[in-house]
């Protein structure tokens, strides 16, 4: 049985590296996900209903990675389904499509770790210096 990810419980988890364990789904790359029915998701991310939600939710999240303060997005914010959404979903129009409940605001690099369960994609702080740090006979 598959685990419905929530913001409410994302929410709880104050690190990114929590909220980056939480959502991500080792997936394999190059998995097809629409296949031919490819354009019913891009029609869907061209709708008014999800430009709306998508806005809402970069809001809520202020404009953080996963929503993480002290991760601010400064450039392009995807809007990451918590719960991979399928053709089913877009045909039933179900809850998980435009429910902010089951969104996070993120970047495309975060977005791809995510997919690929892959925590070597993130963008890590830089190493902070030390005077001679480099120089082994300075210490």
């Amino acid at each position: 049985m598959t685990m419905i990810k929530t913001y409410s419980e994302l929410s709880k988890l104050k690190t990114f590296k929590e909220r980056f364990d939480y959502l991500k789904l080792d997936g394999i790359v190059g998995q097809e996900t629409f296949g031919f029915d490819r354009y019913l998701n891009q029609r869907f991310y061209k709708s008014q209903e999800w430009k709306a939600v998508r806005d809402l939710v970069i809001v809520r999240d202020n404009g953080c990675d996963l929503g993480t303060e002290g991760y601010e997005i400064y450039g392009k914010v995807l809007i990451h389904h918590m719960n991979p959404i399928t053709v089913k979903d877009l045909s039933l129009k179900t809850d998980f499509l435009l429910n902010p409940e089951y969104l996070i605001s993120t970047t495309m690099i975060t977005h791809n770790a995510i997919h690929y369960g892959d925590e070597t994609l993130l963008v890590t702080a830089p190493i902070t210096r030390t005077k001679n740090d480099t120089c082994l006979w300075k210490k």
